[in-house]
């Protein structure tokens, strides 16, 4: 079934999609009826597309495959193009995806099929829902490291030939906790082969990526970014735009409105893109609070040893570190407020966080420690001495200059909208719930608009009187102002006493 191509200015997001004319007779609509997906073949090339019946002629003639954005830029092919387009077969993961339901333990293969079938869109975001669900239910070690490699070799394998590139990552939770901007120049200051590749934020107020874009671009290509560590010994860039382990970001938007976030998705996840990326040594932090992702210390003890055992037998030497998460670190939310805290903690500046400060020093001089001729236990006052001497200033700036300008207009200014969120009454602040401060920071538009957030005045243990303000919180959008504001006024997210 002969079609040519006509690109569509709608986009779908991650959805392939081909709308067909209710008139095609090369491939008639009632054939269809109960097919989920078509498949479009050109040049040795093949993409999987779900189909929508068009009745408007204007959009797509009979004789046409009128491709959504994401299925034009994945298929490559010009306007015009001729392509087959024929009912796709079931994807090979789906008997997979069965037993799965079916409270079955996977084999490797079967895990390998699912991971194809994702990496080739040939899965609805239902069928992906069923899979994280059953997995959520149960999923044992084994099923985890054979995920992790699958989803490690389904992109792009970075390697160095070092034998020691070290990173460290945080699973997240917390608001503000912009550690790796220190940690990262700070390794590479002292001479670790440091790349750095980040993610966006999803329902946090900010990813590194997005704080790092404040100062510097993010969206390297992988030449792009072999230049800058070859440069400067290290990098903070968004991962998304070198291909590492792609369905990763495949099974998170799916994750995310549903809110899944299991021990062995997290774990398969981290790996996957560490793996991918060519890190041989990470330091994980892991956060443990009421309001972070790990909750008490008996959830992160099985936490860490699950990360334990898919990195020992995935050849990756793998850190924990258990971290206060009981409340934000730092006292910028969103993206150039939390750059603003970088910075000062780099400049040395009187008013610098004293947490966000303490906190990278000591996940800084852990990695540093991984160099053997670095003594055990020394490794902070190293990392002091880099900040001090204004050396891990000096290689941020370097790793900014050499990625390029930040593509966003604001820089480091906070959103001109501002409002104080006052305490309700005198007290002590006896908690920060770390959930509702990100969720009012991303009301306020943060990370869309890098200057919106919160700037948090108090922290916990502080005395507050009745009316003092616990946080400042900026916004651009007017609409996204009030409704920050009146979700502050409603909670605001601190507890007194």
């Amino acid at each position: 079934m002969q079609l040519t191509v006509r690109p569509l200015a709608i986009d779908t997001f991650r959805e392939n999609t081909l709308l067909l004319s209710r008139d095609c007779r090369a491939l008639r609509p009632e054939r269809l009826a109960g097919v989920r997906k078509v498949e479009i073949q050109v040049g040795g090339r093949t993409l999987l597309a779900a189909v929508v019946i068009c009745d408007d002629p204007a959009l797509v003639g009979p004789g046409e495959a009128g491709l959504t954005q994401p299925a034009f830029r994945r298929l490559g092919v010009a306007a015009g193009t001729p392509v087959h387009v024929a009912p796709a077969p079931p994807p090979a993961g789906a008997a997979a995806l069965r037993a799965k339901i079916g409270g079955a333990t996977l084999t490797d293969v079967q895990i390998g099929d699912v991971i194809h079938d994702l990496a080739e869109h040939r899965w609805s975001d239902m069928e992906i829902s069923a899979f994280l669900v059953a997995c959520a239910s149960f999923m044992t070690p084994e099923e985890t490291l054979a995920l992790t490699r699958a989803m490690a070799n389904a992109g792009r394998r970075l390697s160095w030939n070092r034998p020691l590139v070290a990173d460290k990552h945080c699973i997240g939770g917390v608001p503000g906790n912009r550690t790796s901007l220190i940690v990262a120049p700070v390794a590479a200051a002292h001479g670790l082969l440091t790349p750095k590749t980040s993610s966006r934020a999803i329902t946090s107020p900010a990813g590194t990526a997005d704080t790092m874009e404040v100062l510097a671009r993010v969206d390297l290509d992988e030449d792009e970014m072999r230049a800058v560590v070859e440069r400067c010994g290290g990098c903070i860039v968004w991962g998304g735009r070198v291909n590492l382990s792609p369905v990763d970001d495949v099974l998170i938007s799916v994750e995310r409105p549903l809110s899944l976030d299991t021990p062995e998705q997290m774990v398969a996840s981290i790996l996957s893109k560490k793996m991918a990326a060519g890190s041989t040594h990470l330091l994980l932090d892991l956060p443990v609070g009421p309001g972070a992702k790990m909750r008490d210390p008996e959830a992160a003890r099985h936490l860490r040893k699950l990360f334990e055992f898919v990195a020992d037998r995935v050849g990756l030497k793998v850190e924990v570190v258990e971290t206060d998460g009981s409340q934000p670190v730092g006292r910028g939310v969103g993206p150039a407020l939390e750059a603003r805290d970088v910075l000062a903690v780099l400049r040395g500046e009187a008013g610098a966080p004293a947490d966000l400060a303490e906190k990278s020093v000591r996940l800084a001089g852990r990695l540093i420690e991984l160099d053997p001729e670095v003594a055990g236990g020394a490794g902070a006052a190293r990392a002091r001495e880099l900040i001090a001497s204004g050396a891990a200033l000096r290689k941020l700036e370097a790793i900014a200059e050499a990625q390029g300008p930040s593509p966003l207009a604001g820089g480091l200014t906070p959103g001109s909208r501002v409002c104080e969120i006052p305490a309700a009454r005198d007290g002590t602040v006896t908690g920060v719930d770390c959930l509702r401060i990100a969720r009012i920071a991303r009301l306020a538009g943060a990370p869309t608009d890098p200057g919106a957030g919160l700037d948090l005045l108090k922290r916990r243990g502080e005395r507050v009187r009745k009316g003092e303000p616990l946080y400042r919180l900026h916004a651009e959008d007017p609409a996204d102002f009030a409704l920050a504001c009146e979700a502050a006024g409603e909670d605001p997210g601190f507890a007194l006493a």
